[in-house]
């Protein structure tokens, strides 16, 4: 097991509720105190007012046990593995893995004991079933999500959320690179970028990969960009299509005035914008005078492209 001490991250969150554990690993509350009293499987600690807590340990050991379950090992055989055991034994099962379900427990794993190996090994199992494309929608998205909502609820911490979606990010870079060389320079270009302070970029990314899979000529500019950088696109001859998306920023009561800068620049131009996001939500019912398109997704935007 990983010494999280010893590789910095001792202010990471270390104490979990059993609805905690539940909301993470998928197991039942009620399910989890039987493998407890039953078979001893975790060892929780109680408050001052007799309220259960798990450990950073407890967590790992049970996403290990729900992954050797799932793989057709009985509770009672897993009961009497040591913890080492228990974890040999799961990272066999998760280097093997490529199923989505499974595999979705393993990146938690990975996510949860910063361990580069069990994604790696996830990762490359998975793209000898599956496209990148496919593991980016069947497993890389439903797993981001659920892995928002943990973080969301405070169960999570952003270090978490920061680890995996890098890796996720090297992957979609790695897969991109690999297609740059093909692609012709054409009357149309696609200008992707994030608002300022707006740093979730991996749906931008993955979009970014799709367009030049479909043989577009894309500028990617990246995360936290002030909109009077973009003045050279405004003025460009060429058609420009301008894609962002908008997660956290701009807050909802500065989008209106963000969208009117847009309209500033590309009004009387053939140049137009696709907005991504639920933010975006907050305009659709507003009038602006330039080619603008909102999309709740990026997966919504690929059906129309």
């Amino acid at each position: 097991m990983i010494n999280l001490k010893l590789i910095g991250l001792n202010n990471i969150k270390q104490d979990f509720t059993i609805k905690d554990l539940e909301n993470i690993s998928g197991i039942k509350s009620h399910t989890i105190r039987i493998w407890e009293k039953r078979y001893n499987l975790l060892e929780p600690k109680r408050t001052e007012t007799n309220i259960r807590y798990y450990s950073h340990q407890n967590l790992q050991k049970l996403l290990n046990v729900v992954l050797l379950s799932n793989n057709n090992y009985k509770i009672s055989k897993i009961a009497k593995m040591s913890d080492e055991d228990i974890l040999i034994h799961s990272r066999e099962v998760a280097n093997l893995t490529a199923i989505n379900d499974e595999a979705i427990i393993a990146l938690k794993l990975a996510m949860l004991q910063f361990d580069k190996t069990i994604f790696n090994a996830t990762y490359h199992k998975l793209l000898i079933k599956k496209t990148f494309r496919e593991v980016f929608k069947e497993v890389f998205i439903p797993f981001l999500n659920h892995v928002g909502l943990l973080w969301q609820t405070g169960t999570l911490l952003p270090v978490h959320e920061h680890f995996v979606s890098n890796l996720i990010a090297q992957k979609i870079h790695i897969n991109t690179e690999s297609l740059q060389y093909g692609i012709k320079k054409s009357k149309k270009v696609y200008v992707l970028f994030l608002p300022e302070n707006e740093i979730h970029e991996l749906g931008l990314l993955y979009l970014n990969y799709e367009l030049i899979l479909r043989g577009n000529q894309t500028i990617y500019l990246g995360q936290n960009l002030p909109l009077d950088n973009l003045d050279h696109f405004f003025k460009s001859e060429k058609k420009i299509c301008f894609v962002t998306s908008l997660t956290i920023q701009p807050y909802d009561d500065k989008i209106e005035a963000y969208f009117k800068q847009f309209e500033n620049g590309l009004k009387n131009t053939n140049h137009q914008l696709i907005a991504v996001g639920r933010k975006t939500e907050l305009m659709k019912d507003k009038d602006l005078n330039f080619d603008v398109s909102f999309y709740a997704s990026m997966l919504d935007v690929l059906k129309v492209l």
